[in-house]
């Protein structure tokens, strides 16, 4: 559920959205794209007001959803002739279009396999391929890389770069906060169906703080004790189970910290600085907005 919302996505440029499960990043993609009416408020695609003038609206957009669209028993040449025909192409249209997807997508070799048998890199570049059979000015990829290996990954990454410095206005949802980080423009974190801060990957980590504290205790059931001697509001869980973090509060906080955990009996194995990352971005907005 939305509590309202304002976003703006400049021309161009993609706009990722953030935030926990259930709170109202695939709502907002819905809405914008036409398949769920807003209870109230205003929103507008390319000009066109969503509520108004949703067959204009659907001329200008593209969208990848979280489940695949395509069909894994035609082949993948079958499946863009096929969206193709969705969007009017005459036949000889469609097999031209059809054929230049396939091959900015990386997917001419296997073209006349059925679809079934892709991997899921490949199932996802000819799921973003068929959302651009009507050349689109507008995308919505909402958590188009949610289960690919790193590989698979980093390829449809390249495919969304290239579509941007094609011209191509994004919007992206995700769960992987460096995905954010690699391929937006903005950031905008939704945390109970509000924005909760909207800005650059950069401005957003410099209103995180300075440098974090990365501790890696000896032992993971140590963790609640350590959080709770260096006060649980002061830190968060680190990307191991055994590590926790918290914000660096001056050349003698390191000694502070450390005694604390000694006189906790906790036992500090490893020690480190890192600059903000936008995990540590994410935590703070939705712990603040809880």
């Amino acid at each position: 559920m939305l509590a309202g919302i304002d976003l703006t996505v400049p021309t161009g440029s993609l706009l990722a959205l953030l935030g926990p499960n259930g709170s109202g990043k695939t709502t907002t993609v819905r809405i914008l794209t036409t398949l769920l009416a807003p209870d109230g408020g205003t929103a507008t695609v390319g000009g066109h007001d969503v509520t108004r003038e949703g067959v204009a609206v659907r001329r200008l957009i593209g969208l990848t959803s979280q489940q695949a669209t395509v069909d894994g028993l035609l082949t993948g040449r079958e499946n863009l002739e096929l969206f193709a025909g969705l969007y009017h192409l005459g036949r000889r249209q469609a097999r031209r279009r059809a054929q230049e997807l396939l091959e900015r997508f990386d997917l001419a070799a296997a073209a006349n396999r059925r679809v079934a048998t892709y991997s899921g890199g490949m199932r996802r570049r000819l799921d973003l391929a068929a959302s651009m059979v009507s050349a689109p000015r507008i995308l919505f990829l909402d958590e188009p890389t949610t289960g690919l290996d790193p590989r698979s990954r980093a390829e449809l990454w390249s495919v969304i770069r290239e579509l941007l410095a094609g011209g191509t206005t994004i919007l992206l949802t995700t769960q992987y906060l460096e995905e954010a980080d690699q391929l937006a423009d903005r950031i905008a974190v939704i945390n109970g169906g509000r924005v909760v801060a909207d800005d650059s990957p950069a401005a957003l980590k410099r209103q995180v703080g300075a440098e974090r504290l990365i501790l890696r205790l000896s032992r993971t059931e140590d963790v609640p004790r350590a959080r709770s001697a260096l006060g649980e509001a002061e830190t968060r869980p680190g990307a191991g189970e055994r590590e926790i973090t918290l914000a660096v509060q001056g050349p003698d906080h390191l000694r502070h910290t450390l005694d604390l955990l000694h006189r906790a009996g906790v036992v500090v194995e490893h020690v480190a600085l890192s600059t903000p990352t936008l995990n540590d971005v994410f935590f703070e907005l939705t712990a603040v907005a809880a």
